[in-house]
């Protein structure tokens, strides 16, 4: 289970450190290799491997109506590895399409991991709040 947030930085080449407390859980649970994709939302998706086949197999039988969707779920998905540095490197082409450019959060999202151009996901937060919080969470508490 993923939790937390870490503020990283790209390097020049596009690479990414992944945080020991993740990077251990990540070579335990799939030997560092990890998929990347884009969410509309944003920002990119980061799956261990086998979480990330198991939807790849859900999104691959969706409807012809669906077909817009894959092709943004699928059709951007990109399989890397950590490098013996615990680095991964985020392909030009998904760091263009969500704006990542050097300050970026990885959030632990449960079973995967959200990563944000650091002010992006500050004004998404930040819109969210002044929007209130969802009819569907009326009932959420602590």
């Amino acid at each position: 289970m993923f939790q937390g947030a870490s503020a990283l930085n790209l390097d020049a080449k596009g690479r990414m450190s992944i945080p020991a407390k993740h990077r251990d859980a990540l070579s335990v649970q799939c030997d560092g290799r990890v998929t990347l994709t884009r969410h509309p939302h944003g920002c990119l998706l980061l799956f261990p491997r086998p979480t990330w086949e198991a939807h790849r197999e859900q999104i691959a039988a969706w409807p012809m109506a669906a077909r817009a969707w894959q092709r943004i779920f699928l059709g951007n998905a990109c399989d890397v590895e950590m490098d013996g540095n615990g680095r991964i490197l985020v392909a030009p082409e998904l760091r263009n399409i969500v704006g990542l450019e050097k300050d970026v959060m990885l959030l632990g999202m449960g079973s995967h991991f959200e990563i944000w151009d650091a002010a992006r996901l500050a004004e998404n937060e930040a819109e969210a709040l002044a929007g209130g919080m969802p009819e569907a969470l009326s009932n959420f508490s602590f």
